[in-house]
């Protein structure tokens, strides 16, 4: 593999005491270590890949699932847990701008769909993900962003959405350093590895073969068919599907050279927060919410009482690196919610969100390599964006038009990122302009 950032990044050590491994086993899935085949290989068991599987198995189809590592390992397995609107970077008058107000309507119609996809595939299998939030609440984190809010609302799109100004946050049990908030009724916060690992078994109960601590070496088409390798194995198949956003290598296959950029987001979680703790801050909403910076920070109350907190903002990665991340997530945290300094957060940990050149999500057919797909760059939005994109890529495997939204923008290739594999030196520039402007 040719990956972009250091071998830290892919160990063990950005994800020590994440929250979410405490709440639920992984499933023991075996190494592939012999030869096997199958209409469609997917290379990556996150939300797109698990979900391509599933929807792939269910039309009887012959699915076998490579994950590099162990189950619910990558991003997937350690994000946030907000399944909500997103995908993209663009603001809907960019994307009007750039594509057309078609084009931004449709994208907006696959935003709802998604999530709607991730409530429907809940509900069909019975998984306990631990939900909770009537959709998502954006707090401003300035006057200016505040007025954006109040255009937002003016602007419509989306039924049921409420402005709350500053001096109404008190009675919404979301104090704190907020101008006030605009909720939107789309989403709700879940457990993201019980939802992934439901999503799974019930991709193996309907026929996808699931394999782990299998990487991929080489992707090669030969005689119309690929030739997939593992240390330890073979696998054949008639398509193959490219499932792994953050975590992709420049080689598998050599079409996703700087195509992504990977960035890293770190999380913390408290332990359970009294009802008087809670009272104390003037935090007691289990909405789901974040602010409005450019490098936003994201935050909810769980349903046990505990506090997730993250942030955009990584730019390294190493044993260092991580714990200056993580400090200064801890820093943001107290600074925003000072009441709480006393906490403790003994989970901590990070992983990489997915970020294109042209800032929408890529879903659909690699030209280049017949048979071969991608879906990836949901911009930290993976819950729901990437369930979607698994659901999509099923039906282009299967050779059928999709019967859900699937926007002309997410169709487009997307070019590559100056610098080829030193792009990462293009984050510190991008990210000082991000945090003058959030100012």
């Amino acid at each position: 593999m040719k990956r972009i950032f250091p071998a830290f990044t892919y160990g063990s050590g950005p994800r020590q005491s994440c929250w979410w491994d405490e709440t639920i086993d992984a499933p023991d899935w075996p190494c592939l270590n012999e030869n096997e085949t199958a209409d469609v290989a997917v290379i990556g068991a996150g939300f797109t890949g698990v979900s391509a599987a599933l929807h792939l198995a269910q039309e009887g189809a012959s699915v076998a699932v490579l994950e590099a590592e162990t189950p619910g390992w990558g991003a997937s397995g350690r994000n946030g847990g907000f399944c909500c609107l997103g995908g993209s970077k663009l603001s809907s008058a960019q994307m009007e701008k750039r594509f057309g107000p078609e084009a931004a309507l449709d994208f907006a119609r696959a935003e709802v769909a998604s999530v709607a996809l991730v409530q429907s595939l809940l509900n069909r299998f019975s998984i306990d993900a631990d939900t909770h939030s009537r959709g998502e609440t954006i707090l401003a984190h300035n006057a200016r962003a505040m007025a954006g809010l109040r255009r937002t609302l003016q602007a419509g799109g989306i039924d049921g959405m409420e402005l709350a100004e500053r001096s109404e946050l008190d009675g919404l049990g979301m104090s704190g350093p907020f101008h006030g908030a605009l909720t939107i009724p789309v989403g709700f916060g879940l457990n993201p590895r019980k939802f992934l690992f439901g999503l799974a078994g019930a991709a193996v109960r309907a026929g996808a073969r699931m394999f782990q601590k299998s990487p991929v070496t080489a992707v090669v088409r030969e005689s119309g068919r690929y030739r997939i390798t593992t240390p330890a194995g073979t696998l054949r198949a008639q398509n193959v599907m490219i499932a792994t956003n953050g975590y992709s290598s420049e080689d598998i296959p050599e079409w996703m050279a700087a195509r992504y950029l990977p960035a890293q987001s770190s999380v913390l979680v408290t332990r359970p927060l009294t009802l008087a703790e809670q009272q104390a801050q003037g935090w007691t909403s289990a909405q789901m919410a974040y602010d409005t910076r450019n490098l936003l920070h994201y935050f909810r109350l769980m349903p046990d009482g505990r506090f997730l907190f993250g942030m955009r903002g990584g730019l390294m990665s190493s044993e260092h690196a991580e714990i200056a991340a993580q400090h200064r997530t801890r820093q943001d945290f107290e600074r925003m919610f000072p009441a709480w300094a006393h906490v403790p957060s003994p989970h901590r940990w990070s992983g990489m969100v997915c970020l294109a050149r042209n800032r929408v999500p890529f879903v659909g057919p690699i030209r280049e390599n017949p048979g071969m797909f991608a879906g990836f760059a949901y911009h930290g939005n993976g819950v729901a964006m990437g369930s979607y994109a698994g659901r999509l890529l099923a039906d282009l495997a299967l050779n059928r038009p999709p019967d859900v939204p699937y926007p002309a923008m997410m169709r487009q290739q997307p070019p590559r990122f100056p610098l080829g594999p030193a792009r990462r030196l293009l984050m510190p520039p991008l990210y000082a302009v991000l945090r003058l402007a959030d100012l």
